[in-house]
């Protein structure tokens, strides 16, 4: 039965026959774990074919090959000008080409001449070399095999990524016992036909022949692809369903004041369709019993925060409190300090509570939110904490929702009685990773942006021609503009071309007065400080050189120039958000992209595609395509899905498949997305 094939997957590595506890934990470290199943949803890279070759005439040096050889002679190394000479086994091909390995470790000379003594053939695989004195050379064979058990040598090997302390041998020896294991379960019990079918992929992709079998469009990949798709797609619409059931319900709240239409006429603009749209979504969701679990994507500049203030209102009306969370403390002073006129205007108490607020001061902001007071609270991860309390939390607003974990998610919700949740995002993504990322939330789109914007020009110059830029930003600067100069590292570096901050503020704080520097190993408060400094439209800061710490966070409606240094180095979607800081005004905006000696034809692809469009779904659709998935959010995110045979950009199709057949599951079909849940660790956690 199925259970006994899953309890073999969670066995321990160790208890593999030849591996041990030491040999364990060094695939720990690979795998990210040292259970049967983790090595067996690791995935071969690539094969290398070890076919048996009768001469080395047509190989070419760097080709692994695998040849038959007669042993001629022995040379041991000795020592010459200190240094010690290879041990050489001289040799011949079947055409009597010569052919020499050497061995470099003296401490098993007597075991390689053993393996390969005078006048006999033998069967050896390694990578082929030339050289002037000695021709063709293998140094250090793979293998090494007598012509009778040349079977042992594979004629299509695997090769697994692999770590320090871990060779091939020893991922295939493990490879076999864990699935002549497997076979023998197969044959002592009846497994599920759809058990059977996920063993024979796992076992051909494990045992390829070709590199097409590891392609993610070959049968078997795209099958295995498809079932770690399937696990997903359960489980998030396991939790859509959780979602639904009683004990997850809340009452609908009732309307007791009257604050919405003052609040749009006290607004300076008008909101665009989009936002109007996404507002209507959002206050259809407050009619369910059921808590809203809804995202909204809006590109940088679109008007989210606006969205999520109408929102709040509206959850003020009924009496309930709103919390908005904000990544850093620089974010949530932002918004503190632009919502907090509005909430005045409107009689709402707004408050902001961050990890800087101690003392007597962070008592009191306690005190106003658990007695109801406080009806909106802006703030960091500091307003889940242990001691704050909520009279009524009726939403919970996630500003940049991708950088929050599932805890910490789980944490604020847990502060209310099923609140509703508003996540937003700035980082535009493609429809086919929305399924997957946010797949158990509802998703609102602002696509348009708020009147009088002015599109940003951007151009593309190499950084050869940066005096040249300099000179011509120099008027404006004089004329008050403010620039973002943007560098990828902090200090100069030994082993890397690309621009550092540090240097670039020396150099520009020579020609022009007043420019600050800001980067991540700065103190907070220092680093704080010079980005408020720069913010305020009355100082005489008007260059800011820093380093990505300003992609979110800090809103200067005065700033209108990006120069952005090395820019074939960051991925677009970074690009798009860092060119976001621009623009904000109703003045023309530009954005620079410096490029270096060395960029690619893919990098100077990417630069073209910014500046051509300002659309960050087309922007986040053509990364995707080109740079592939990890590119898109930059480092591992929180709640990011760490796919094991799941390819982005190939399997568009089984995404769909896979989501079409988790919601509408049988009675069997649950039972085997089931079992790839556990396969695939797919917890089901509500509302994660």
């Amino acid at each position: 039965m199925d259970k006994e094939i899953l309890d073999f997957f969670n066995t321990d590595l160790q208890f593999i026959h030849g591996v041990g506890p030491v040999l364990a934990s060094k695939f720990n470290d690979v795998l990210d774990g040292r259970r049967v199943l983790d090595f067996l949803l690791h995935a071969p890279s690539y094969v290398r074919p070890r076919e048996i070759l009768d001469s080395v005439t047509n190989a070419q040096p760097g080709d692994t090959i695998t040849i038959s050889l007669m042993v001629k002679s022995h040379k041991r190394g000795g020592m010459f000008r200190g240094r010690r000479l290879p041990t050489q086994i001289i040799c011949n091909d079947k055409f009597a080409a010569p052919v020499t390995i050497q061995f470099f470790n003296v401490n098993y000379l007597d075991y390689w001449t053993e393996k390969l003594p005078v006048g006999q053939w033998r069967i050896v695989s390694g990578r082929l070399d030339f050289s002037n004195k000695n021709g063709a050379i293998i140094n250090h064979p793979e293998f090494i095999e007598t012509p009778e058990n040349a079977y042992k040598i594979p004629k299509h090997q695997a090769i697994y990524p692999s770590g320090e302390g871990l060779t091939q041998k020893t991922f295939s020896n493990i490879r076999d016992q864990i699935f002549n294991i497997i076979h023998e379960r197969i044959t002592a019990h009846v497994l599920s036909d759809r058990m059977l079918e996920f063993l024979d992929a796992l076992e051909h992709v494990h045992y390829p022949e070709t590199n097409d079998d590891l392609a993610p469009n070959g049968i078997y990949m795209a099958k295995l692809a498809y079932c770690e798709l399937l696990a997903h797609q359960t489980a998030i619409a396991i939790n859509r369903r959780n979602r639904k059931t009683l004990k997850n319900q809340r009452p609908v709240r009732a309307k007791k004041y009257d604050l919405l239409d003052k609040f749009y006429e006290i607004l300076p603009f008008h909101l665009t369709g989009a936002q109007q749209r996404t507002i209507d979504e959002i206050f259809a969701d407050f009619k369910k019993p059921v808590p809203m679990m809804r995202l909204v994507q809006g590109d940088v500049g679109s008007g989210k925060t606006m969205v999520a203030m109408a929102a709040a209102v509206k959850m003020a009306e009924t009496g309930a409190q709103t919390v908005l969370l904000a990544p850093t403390d620089t974010l949530a002073q932002q918004h503190f300090n632009k919502l907090a006129p509005l909430c005045e205007k409107l009689g709402l108490v707004c408050d902001v509570l961050t990890g800087r607020d101690k003392g007597a001061g962070r008592n009191q902001k306690l005190i106003s939110l658990k007695s109801g007071r406080t009806k909106i609270a802006i703030g960091t991860h500091a307003l889940f904490s242990d001691d704050v309390e909520y009279k009524d939390l009726g939403l919970v607003i996630i500003d940049e929702q991708h950088r929050f974990g599932v805890a910490q998610r789980n944490a604020m919700r847990a502060k209310g009685n099923n609140p509703d949740m508003l996540a937003l995002s700035a980082t535009p993504i493609p429809r086919t990773l929305s399924m997957t990322i946010y797949g158990d939330m509802d998703i609102s789109i602002i696509n348009e942006k708020p009147a009088g914007r002015i599109p940003i020009k951007t151009s593309k110059i190499p950084v050869l021609r940066t005096n040249d830029l300099i000179e011509r930003i120099a008027p404006q600067i004089e004329n008050g503009a403010k620039v973002f100069w943007v560098c990828p590292l902090v200090s100069e570096s030994e082993i890397s071309d690309m621009t550092a901050a540090q240097s670039r503020y020396e150099e520009l704080n020579k020609r022009f007065s007043h420019v600050g520097l800001c980067h991540g190993q700065m103190d907070k408060k220092e680093r704080d400080k010079v980005m408020a400094e720069f913010a305020n439209p009355d100082s005489d800061m008007r260059i800011l050189v820093s380093t990505t710490v300003i992609e979110v966070g800090i809103d200067v409606p005065s700033a209108t120039i990006m120069v952005i240094e090395n820019a074939e180095r960051f991925g677009l979607a970074a690009l798009h958000q860092l060119r976001g800081r621009v623009g904000r005004g109703a003045l023309q905006s530009y954005c620079i992209l410096l490029y270096g000696n060395n960029i690619t034809p893919d990098g100077l692809k990417r630069l073209d595609v910014l500046c051509e469009t300002e659309d960050g779904f087309v922007i986040a659709e053509q990364d995707l395509m080109m740079r592939g998935v990890g590119e898109l959010l930059g480092t591992k995110q929180s709640g990011w899905i760490q796919y094991h045979f799941v390819n982005y950009r190939e399997h568009r199709d089984l995404f769909r498949l896979a989501q079409t057949a988790a919601m509408n599951n049988n009675s069997d079909d649950e039972n085997w997305a089931a079992q790839l849940r556990q396969i695939f660790d797919c917890a089901v956690t509500a509302g994660a």
